[in-house]
């Protein structure tokens, strides 16, 4: 989950690390705030809107082959962020942010052929930065600051039409829900080399979430107390800023998430028991980004970028639920400085997301389900649409 301004949007956050656009910079290096002056407001929000499907069919030895797909299966969302950042001196910067890192939810519904293997699953988090910056120098400023998280997850599967139990369509195999407070930390710095070149370095922690909540299904009854324990990754980026003349500029950055912490979901009950709700194996990931920005007058800066998105999970491991896999970015936005102290944002994103396979039963997690309803295999394939607005005042 990247989308936390809109104007790293308009040149798919390439160089993000580096950049000093406004309040919202502190999101991704707190060490930039020693960039911006006074007291500065961004608040905003960006709409997702995926659109993601999958076909493909199920096979069972004694209920034989069925068709299984669902449509647009990927909720649509409004991700909104504020942000302050304060400049006490010429060395001193403090700042505050409120957004999110991480999010996704999927709903195939009870119709869905393979829904024994998994029919909704969810990860929502918000958090709240406090963040501090120091300009050592002329050319090296560093940062740092204390992230507080606050997510919800769930992970649903349920019984489709033909199944070896005879289940009424869409009775419960396994559902469990819960939700954490946790707490974080980043770090960043950036070097000055010149007037017209700018490195940029930042890092955040992993966050470890004990979603806990409740557990029901066929082995769980109608509610069975305990806890999902879920690492959200640590990630960090090193992104670099070129003002080639007075009017261009170029960004890039790459990114590496720490996604093969994403092992499994293992709920742990508060009877001792636990169970294996899937594993999932996923893998670290890269992200290459590439931007510009061009002044075209005294008021108005447009942008554009593209990136490449690695996919987290190997075509072995994807799931349905989470149904991963590599994605390009196309990337268009702009800035119009409305007065002396108000900057309006606008950034607008495609995202083509590669066609990839899914097949079901993986490994030992999935062998149940797959008694139950039989083998899935199929292809997952769609696309994002991202718009986001941002408005950017300073005292």
């Amino acid at each position: 989950m990247a989308e936390y301004s809109a104007t790293g949007l308009g040149r798919a956050y390439a160089g993000e690390a580096a950049m000093a656009d406004n309040a919202s910079a502190q999101w991704r290096n707190p060490a930039m705030l020693t960039y911006l002056e006074g007291m500065q407001i961004s608040t905003g929000a960006i709409y997702v809107n995926p659109n993601i499907d999958v076909n493909g069919q199920v096979s069972h030895q004694a209920l034989g082959s069925t068709s299984a797909s669902a449509n647009d299966f990927a909720n649509d969302a409004i991700i909104p962020n504020l942000y302050i950042s304060h400049r006490y001196s010429d060395k001193l910067a403090v700042g505050f942010a409120l957004g999110t890192n991480y999010g996704m939810e999927t709903n195939l519904g009870t119709d869905f052929a393979a829904s024994h293997f998994g029919n909704e699953a969810s990860i929502t988090t918000m958090e709240a930065n406090l963040n501090l910056a120091y300009k050592l120098n002329d050319e090296v400023s560093v940062g740092g600051g204390v992230r507080y998280v606050m997510g919800e997850g769930s992970f649903g599967a349920t019984a489709p039409s033909k199944n070896a139990l005879n289940l009424s369509k869409g009775t419960t195999l396994k559902y469990m829900e819960g939700d954490d407070t946790s707490w974080g930390w980043q770090v960043g710095t950036a070097w000055q080399i010149n007037d017209a070149h700018r490195l940029g370095f930042a890092y955040k922690s992993e966050v470890m979430m004990d979603f806990e909540g409740y557990a029901k299904g066929l082995t769980f009854g109608n509610h069975k107390p305990g806890k999902l324990a879920i690492a959200l990754p640590a990630t960090a980026e090193i992104a670099s800023f070129h003002q080639l003349s007075e009017q261009l500029a170029i960004h890039a950055s790459i990114n590496w998430t720490d996604w093969s912490s994403f092992k499994e979901l293992n709920a742990q009950f508060n009877d001792g028991s636990s169970d294996l709700i899937k594993s999932e194996n996923w893998e670290d990931n890269y992200r290459f980004a590439l931007g510009t920005t061009y002044q075209l007058d005294s008021k108005l800066a447009l942008r554009s970028g593209i990136a490449y998105d690695m996919s987290a999970v190997s075509d072995k491991n994807r799931t349905a639920t989470i149904p991963e896999t590599d994605r390009t970015w196309l990337s268009l936005g702009a800035t119009y400085q409305a007065t002396k102290a108000l900057t309006l944002d606008a950034g607008f994103t495609y995202i083509i997301a590669k066609d990839a396979p899914i097949n079901e039963p993986r490994d030992a997690s999935d062998q149940t389900a797959a008694a139950i309803g039989g083998a899935f295999n199929g292809e997952v394939s769609g696309d994002v649409w991202l718009i986001g607005l941002q408005a950017n005042y300073t005292f």
